[in-house]
């Protein structure tokens, strides 16, 4: 049962939670597990109260010594009445593991058998593991204990206290919220560090020992790097201890930011080859969860509406950290190619929503709002706050707001009042139309006289201002292209801005609006500056400068602006000599999306070859054993129809110099063969056979659901609608291997299956594995009227869980410009 904000402001009213002592026991075999918990809090005398609460079986409760009726615990809560000025509630009770990713998710390894055990309380998971008063707001210091196997090792938010013979405690915590308290266990492999007295820990399964080992000191290294540059920034230390970072199976978030034990998909220690880039955003996550330490755990979101408060900040200095204190110095070429991207995306779909909405009403709704929104958009916002009030300012304000709110929480107007103090501005204008109002503006540059339109959407009418720089390039003798000038421009609020300083430059190659990537906008270039793309592009020294143009020439195919066929045409001729590695992986991905969505049936195999052959000729020059050699074979992998060509990379045959033909590059390679039908489910179990991981366990699934046969696609939509024994992993592989362009004619019986199967699938599943899953299984590839008539007679529904809801919404308004664009 969602929790309402009405209910947690009622309940915070009358409840001060003082602290929760929990004990686990792991040690039985099956599908629960042993859970006390003693909830020591405040309220006010004779008052009522309740706590989240999902147990298999009660064995005792007590409230202040006295039995608490077993007919308390309905619908997933336990009420209390007659409260009195201080209460302890004793709890013993079995509880029930997942494998969804929330609560107490268990995971055995193929690999060696080993069971694995983390703990994920996200958002209204508390109660899944033990009774809690589960909002933000409800802080409380955590003291755990846990019995497990004599041969696991247990870690936990507090700081080891003793562990033997299968008993471990640890120390009471610091005030956190529910949803921050953390627990990875099972026969881990640790490798230990410290750093300015801060001990340092990193934990894996035994199966991916080796290499963490390998990569050890490189974490390490970041770690310490951004732990640094947080020390110089912000007045108040790192606030909790120990700082351990988990790898674990199965994780539903790319990451979490639980104070004193992060934990991470452990897909992040890489077992196979990967790209600088791939190595850039660990980096950056591992400084983004850095950041939640002050903007979430120490200083937390009264409520969900405030989401921002920790994710929109995370995301910006996680960016601007991992840029300034570790080798990565290009982490906002890859924000503007990549996270920008998917802010502007999720701000144009109907379940766009401001970054600090006025209300959040439920914890569904919450769950919601974790998208490219809170996010991305949030943290390009900030980046143009820094450029409004200054970097000093900006940073004066959030140390005055941390001390102002530590272990405690927070709220817009608090950080508004220490951020507007700090730099002498009101910023409540800024804020209405920056986080209050929802939708992005269109920039456009035009020429003779100079000047910057504005636009905005019709249904949400704010235009905002925009401090941003316009460059100006020219072609060298040298034949290569450089910027002659950056002109800082303030855009009013305004349909037009008039911009006298360009029209006294003389004319210039090339014109980039927002140059330095300063804003959050869509951006359109002067019509002189569009037609020279092509041959300017690929010459421009600076990588932000190309990542801003190929990320605005990728919006306008998007809006059907530009033909899908002339983005190919610029990605044949410019990708090929273009040195960023996650523009190539990012153009490379977007193409061939676009490509199979927007070209037309007859269209898109001529398309499709030449994202190949872009590929291939990049793939020619690129240095042997170098990233951008694996992103473009990895693209070419994506792209090509020649089987016989694949088959010899996989049989060692024809492989570029360097280029290592690893588990994971092998699995690619059979993943496209399956899906042009040159292998099948003798070959994904030789190969499964040859790769028995959790990794492989995995790609096996995304590939049998991509074997084109009535047989193969019948088992992998069984396994996506009904079969909850997969875990969350497994099935949201198993979805994202169902639908293929070549596959179509095949799979129509399944594109109606969807709109009348999926809400079934809604009520055995839940929360973000759920969404996803709904997500990769949505027939985006049946782009036509008939696919648009279903999804709409789908959202009629009254009864339409609010998660498909979404999913549907937002993937047929997708559809919506794909067939605009089609026909």
């Amino acid at each position: 049962m969602p929790l309402t904000r009405s209910e947690a402001t009622a309940r915070a009213a009358i409840i001060d939670v003082h602290s929760y002592e929990v004990h686990l026991d792991v040690t039985a075999a099956g599908e629960t597990f042993g859970s006390r918990a003693v909830v020591r809090f405040g309220a006010r005398p004779g008052s009522s109260t309740f706590l989240e609460f999902e147990p298999v079986v009660v064995s005792s409760m007590t409230l202040n010594g006295s039995p608490v009726p077993s007919l308390s615990v309905s619908g997933g809560r336990l009420t209390l009445a007659d409260l009195a000025e201080e209460n302890e509630l004793v709890v013993e009770a079995t509880m029930r593991y997942s494998n969804d990713g929330e609560g107490l998710h268990r995971y055995t390894d193929p690999a060696d058998g080993n069971v694995y055990l983390y703990q994920h309380l996200f958002i209204n998971n508390g109660g899944r593991v033990l009774p809690c008063f589960d909002q933000p707001d409800l802080k409380a210091s955590w003291q755990v204990s846990v019995s497990a196997p004599a041969d696991w090792k247990v870690a936990t938010n507090g700081e080891l206290v003793s562990s033997s013979a299968g008993e471990w405690r640890f120390a009471a915590t610091k005030p956190i919220s529910t949803y921050l308290a953390s627990l990875f266990a099972g026969p881990f492999h640790a490798v230990t560090d410290s750093h300015d007295g801060i001990p340092l820990a990193l934990y894996v399964r035994a199966a991916l020992a080796e290499h963490l080992d390998r990569q050890a000191e490189e974490l390490f290294t970041i770690t310490k790097q951004c732990l640094d540059r947080y020390h110089e920034m912000f007045e108040i230390r790192y606030p909790f201890g120990h700082y351990q970072q988990a790898f674990a199976p199965e994780f539903n978030f790319g990451a979490m930011e639980y104070p004193g034990l992060v934990v991470f998909r452990d897909e992040m220690i890489y077992r196979s080859a990967v790209t600088d880039s791939q190595r850039e955003s660990r980096a950056n996550v591992i400084a983004h969860e850095m950041a939640h330490m002050w903007f979430g755990d120490l200083v937390t979101m009264a409520w969900w509406d405030d989401l921002w408060l920790n994710e929109s900040f995370a995301e910006y200095l996680g960016t601007r950290v991992a840029g300034e204190a570790t080798r990565f110095t290009g982490t906002w070429t890859t924000f503007a190619m990549q996270r920008k991207a998917w802010g502007l995306r999720a701000d144009q779909h109907p379940s766009t929503h401001p970054v600090a909405p006025v209300e959040v009403r439920d914890t569904e709704q919450a769950l919601l709002n974790f998208d490219g929104i809170s996010y991305a958009k949030g943290a390009a916002t900030l980046k143009q706050l820094v450029a409004f009030v200054g970097d000093e300012a900006f940073l004066a304000g959030l140390n005055e707001h941390f001390t102002a709110h530590a272990y405690g929480n927070a709220t817009l107007a608090d950080l508004l009042g220490a951020l507007a103090k700090a730099s002498g501005r009101d910023l409540s204008g800024w804020a209405e139309v920056w986080l209050r109002r929802a939708q992005v503006n269109t920039l456009r540059l035009e020429l003779s006289p100079a000047r910057v339109e504005q636009t905005a959407p019709a249904d949400y009418p704010t235009l905002r201002p925009h401090k941003i720089g316009i460059g100006l390039y020219d072609r060298g003798a040298d034949g290569t292209v450089v910027r002659r000038s950056l002109l800082p421009v303030e855009v009013e609020a305004a349909a037009v801005t008039a911009v006298p300083a360009l029209d006294a430059e003389p004319a210039a190659d090339l014109v980039v609006l927002n140059d330095g990537d300063l804003t959050y906008a869509k951006i359109r270039l002067d019509d002189a500056s569009t037609a020279a793309v092509s041959t300017v592009l690929p010459l421009i020294s600076d990588s932000l400068a190309r990542a801003v143009l190929w990320a605005a020439t990728l919006d306008a195919v998007v809006d059907g602006e530009r033909p899908v066929a002339e983005l190919v045409t610029l990605v044949l001729t410019a990708l090929p000599v273009e040195s960023e590695v996650v523009i190539v992986e990012d153009v490379l991905r977007a193409t061939r999306s676009l490509v199979d969505r927007y070209s037309t049936p007859e269209t898109r195999p001529a398309a499709l070859e030449l994202v190949a052959q872009a590929a291939d000729r990049l793939l020619a020059v690129s240095e042997p054993g170098g990233s951008r050699q694996l992103a473009a074979a990895r693209g070419l992998i994506g792209a090509t129809n020649q089987s016989g060509r694949l088959r010899g990379w996989l049989d060692g045959e024809g492989v570029p110099d360097g280029l290592a033909i690893d588990a994971d590059l092998r699995w690619l390679i059979l993943y496209r063969l399956v899906v042009l039908d040159a292998a099948g489910t003798a070959e994904i179990d030789e190969e499964f056979a040859r790769d028995r991981s959790a990794t492989g366990a995995q790609w096996a699934a995304r590939c049998r659901a991509a074997v084109p046969t009535p047989d193969a696609k019948a088992a992998a939509w069984q396994a996506i609608v009904s079969d909850v024994s997969l875990s969350n992993r497994l099935v949201e592989m198993t979805a994202s291997g169902f639908w293929h362009p070549e596959q179509l004619d095949l799979l129509a019986p399944y594109v109606p299956r969807y709109f009348a199967e999926m809400p079934a699938m809604m009520r055995v599943r839940g929360g973000m594995s759920a969404e996803r899953t709904a997500g990769y299984a949505y027939p985006e590839l049946a782009v036509g009227a008939e696919t648009r008539r279903l999804a709409a007679e789908l959202l009629s529904r009254e009864d339409l869980d609010p998660i498909l809801r979404r999913v549907v919404q937002d993937a047929d308004d997708d559809m919506r410009r794909a067939v605009e664009a089609r026909f």
